[in-house]
């Protein structure tokens, strides 16, 4: 780790079986994917009536969106539970919100804003940090008392602090008025890291890897290890052998991914990038039958067009049979 960086106001200066997914039985999705590539809603609220989040590692899509304004889809964000602590990796439009109906649905008091202070950011394109500024200053409003722990490539810190910046007269009028504040919850301590393990506490670990995203000097997937489970994120990433060698039979891989049918009607300036910076369905597949995943998400889907279940036939198609759901907003795996 490079730095750690507090920012301040500059005033002067988400099955095949329950089993697959969580072996403590406590699991939903909004698409079950059978090995013939079918899909199959489960029945509404399936993770609220089985699962206790408090307990083990849980992990909740807050938002699976791209930079598209799709409003099924919140921006890109998810919530590692260990132990009942929210970890946030990547922080897109909505997140609070997201976890606030997360935290009511599933009874998950983790999730409540003002638990919200630690977070994981894969690298710094909008559609993954245009939440932050909520990230920030939301939880603040809900009595936030610690600073915002944010971890996050080169530029993190600067990102930061041009954020408090910029709300800098809320800050000062919410420290200064009649409305009760805590002090130091609007802080943010800003983390600039490297390849490796970035952070651990008591219920977890996490380790940073390199991934190739096109344009971007840094970008990173994450593995957490804790509660008796492991969990990877291969952030947004050409296909990645460190993606690979970082799962190597985790239990569960959230991985981002676009169409390769509907792929070859794009213009060709379009699929120079997207083959640069993304992973497709038949690339997944690959990738995953290697990497063994107790389950695969589908995070972040590009689908321009296809459907979930056009999606997950692709990935069947290109030899990948184990378990596989095709992640939504609020899945819990």
């Amino acid at each position: 780790m490079r730095s750690v960086v507090a920012s301040g106001l500059l005033l002067a200066g988400y099955a095949l079986a329950l089993s697959a997914c969580d072996p403590g039985g406590a699991s939903s999705g909004a698409a079950e994917a059978a090995a013939d590539g079918e899909t199959t809603p489960p029945p509404e609220g399936a993770a609220a009536g089985a699962a206790d989040l408090s307990t083990g590692t849980h992990v909740v899509l807050l938002g699976t969106g791209t930079p598209n304004p799709d409003p099924e889809a919140s921006g890109p964000a998810t919530a590692v539970l260990v132990e009942g602590r929210a970890y946030i990796v990547d922080a897109g439009a909505g997140l609070v919100r997201r976890a606030a109906e997360a935290a009511e649905r599933y009874g998950a008091e983790g999730l409540t804003a003002a638990r919200l202070d630690i977070a994981f950011l894969t690298h710094l394109h909008s559609d993954h940090t245009i939440g932050l500024p909520d990230l920030i200053h939301t939880p603040w409003v809900a009595e936030r008392e610690a600073p915002l722990k944010l971890f996050g490539p080169g530029g993190t810190s600067a990102m930061a602090a041009h954020l408090t910046a910029a709300w800098e007269a809320d800050i000062e009028n919410r420290l200064s008025g009649r409305q009760p504040a805590t002090p130091d919850g609007w802080r943010v301590e800003a983390v600039e890291i490297e390849p490796g393990v970035i952070y651990k506490d008591d219920r977890v670990r996490v380790t940073a890897f390199a991934v190739q995203h096109t344009g971007w000097p840094e970008a990173y997937g994450f593995r957490f290890d804790g509660g008796g489970r492991s969990v990877v994120f291969s952030g947004d990433t050409a296909p990645s052998e460190a993606v690979v060698e970082m799962c190597a039979g985790c239990d569960v891989l959230v991985h981002e991914v676009y169409s390769a049918t509907t792929f070859r009607d794009r213009p060709p300036e379009w699929q120079s990038y997207h083959a640069q910076a993304h992973t497709s369905t038949v690339e997944l597949a690959r990738l995953a039958v290697r990497a063994r995943p107790g389950i695969l998400v589908l995070h972040h889907q590009l689908g321009w067009g296809a459907t979930p279940e056009g999606m997950v036939a692709e990935i069947r198609a290109a030899g990948y049979d184990g378990p596989l759901a095709y992640g939504r907003d609020l899945d819990v795996y």
